[in-house]
């Protein structure tokens, strides 16, 4: 079946495009004066702002979770605000709340809202497992309608708004992990590994000398926006798309056509959100790899982060030690490439 190619509809969305395409490469150009390496985890990053979505950073202690991100606002010149998350954070210490405050114009007291950090455009939410259930519950609105409720009234946030979250895999006692609904909500779990040899070598050696950076802002907020308008007009082919679908139904062993591999190792598959980021997650790809159309090695090259932390694994493979990770690269195996004629 040959498949037509289409185009983004006008010369400004071309210009839009080429536009995206320079940024990504002035951004990279700039976060390389600080961050050594991780090339594909400052790739998901990207993808992310593109798309408008919110990701999830797993690694061990000392691998530049946190100065990735607060380089990134940098670099945007955005508004960053850095959450740490402990056992005694409360909902309100991240949302803000009311407080009393006296009316010099009446004499009177009355009721102000006063914002709390989750009013920015990029948060970081450090260490996002320290806390209870309740105040990890305290993102749910904002990073799914960027907004936030307190005492019945609503409050919109402004555009752009990304929450980064992170996690130390290495010392989970007196964590709470994160609900499967929160999980959900987050587009990448991004894992973020140790550098090769001369990349450390030369983190060491920039780290340990004097150190001024200076950052040109190529691309701000308002072009993030714009760039995430853009991402959505990229057209997508339908078997791209049905690929896409049938990699997260396939990961569902209640699918009659699930595999006996997920029907062994899976309880829950992934969600309809997996889908949908994998579908934008592929126009946002495309784009900045100077293409105006999503392929299939789009999808697949996402499908890792995309999935991981929504293939939750049953019993019988945490005894066996089967990853979610290893059950992605089975599913990539499983799932046929449509022939399309691409």
């Amino acid at each position: 079946m040959a498949t037509t190619v289409e185009r983004l509809e006008s010369r400004d969305d071309l210009a839009v495009a080429e536009r995206l395409q320079t940024g990504r490469d002035q951004i990279i150009a700039e976060l390389q004066k600080l961050i050594v390496g991780q090339d594909e985890v400052i790739e998901q990053v990207l993808l992310t702002l593109f798309v408008g979505g919110n990701s999830l950073i797993v690694g061990v202690p000392g691998l530049a979770k946190t100065l990735l991100i607060h380089t990134m606002a940098q670099v945007l010149d955005l508004k960053f605000s850095r959450i740490q998350f402990t056992p005694d954070l409360m909902p309100s210490d991240i949302t803000g709340t009311d407080i009393i405050q006296d009316d010099p114009a009446t004499g009177q007291r009355r009721m102000v809202f006063t914002p709390g950090p989750i009013f920015s455009n990029i948060v970081l939410a450090d260490e996002i497992n320290r806390t209870p259930p309740k105040t990890q519950a305290a993102l749910l609105e904002a990073m799914q309608e960027h907004r936030v409720t307190v005492q019945g009234r609503t409050y919109e946030l402004e555009e752009p708004f990304f929450v980064f979250a992170t996690q130390n895999p290495i010392e989970l006692e007196g964590t709470y992990p994160l609900p499967e609904a929160q999980l959900d909500r987050f587009m990448f779990h991004v894992i973020i590994d140790y550098l090769p040899e001369e990349e450390e070598m030369e983190v060491v050696r920039s780290t340990t000398a004097i150190q001024d950076y200076r950052f040109t802002h190529a691309v701000t907020g308002r072009d993030i926006v714009e760039f995430q308008r853009l991402v959505r007009k990229v057209p997508v082919p339908e078997p791209v798309m049905r690929y896409a679908v049938n990699l997260a139904r396939t990961s569902r062993p209640s699918n009659a056509g699930a595999p006996d591999f997920v029907k062994k190792w899976v309880s829950y598959g992934a969600s309809v959100r997996a889908s949908q980021y994998l579908v934008l997650g592929g126009k946002a790809r495309a784009l900045i790899h100077g293409r105006y159309h999503v392929n299939f090695d789009d999808i697949r090259a996402l499908a890792h982060p995309i999935l991981r932390h929504r293939i939750l694994t049953n019993f019988h493979a945490e005894s066996e030690r089967v990853t979610p990770d290893a059950l992605i690269d089975q599913l990539l195996a499983a799932v046929p490439v449509p022939k399309s004629g691409m």
